[in-house]
């Protein structure tokens, strides 16, 4: 979706300001914020390309007026209730008023460490071969789903190179949808910054990225 994440190239943001020995948290609760939402999605009531869609489908003048975790904590109220985890009730008391669904799993302390460890691969093995090849020249598809995509809105419709093949990996425009893992190849695309962000760009800047077979046509 053209969502309110999907900010490349748009003006009016200022400029990308890292913040030297940045930490990790800036206050006690993103930390918390954090564990919540991986206790909660290790539940297995959804996966990461849902959480992904329920951030991207904050309004723009919510998602913007929001910090990071703010972000995560708004999306996690929408994960829990369209599954039935709390109720409007539940969060307007801060408390368990009405009956929930029962969760698949618990993530309990003790394991945590083997949890994070395993992490949540999504490379899958594909029946087709690939259909590019490193070295070949492609153009991104041009399209403007409604629901969630991991081509950027500013990679749509531009000439590149496939510079690697990834791999199979699971398809997050239907994954996200609760429309299978429908694994596809994954290729990392490079563009010319000329043609990504025309006239006017730096010559020598190029842009990479991971992009899934479906997104993609012979050029």
């Amino acid at each position: 979706m053209n969502g309110p994440q999907d900010l490349g190239g748009q003006m009016g943001f200022g400029p990308v300001a890292p913040e030297r020995d940045e930490p990790t948290f800036h206050a006690a609760w993103e930390k918390r914020a954090l564990g919540v939402t991986l206790t909660a999605g290790a539940m297995g009531a959804w996966n990461i390309d849902e959480s992904r869609h329920a951030r991207e489908s904050l309004h723009p003048a919510d998602y913007y007026a929001s910090s990071y975790y703010e972000i995560w904590i708004k999306a996690l109220e929408t994960l829990l209730k369209r599954h039935g985890f709390v109720s409007e009730r539940d969060l307007a008391a801060g408390d368990a008023l009405d009956p929930t669904t029962v969760p698949k799993r618990v993530l309990k302390a003790e394991t945590v460490p083997a949890v994070l460890a395993k992490g949540g691969p999504c490379d899958r093995p594909v029946v087709t071969p690939a259909r590019f090849k490193v070295g070949q020249h492609v153009r991104t598809k041009n399209f403007n789903p409604t629901g969630h995509t991991r081509l950027p809105r500013y990679a749509r419709d531009r000439p590149g190179l496939i510079e690697a093949v990834r791999g199979g990996f699971v398809f997050p425009d239907t994954n996200a949808h609760g429309e299978g893992e429908n694994p596809q190849w994954v290729y990392t695309v490079v563009f010319d910054g000329i043609e990504i962000w025309g006239e006017g760009a730096d010559p020598t800047l190029t842009v990479s990225i991971d992009a899934w077979e479906s997104y993609l046509e012979p050029a």
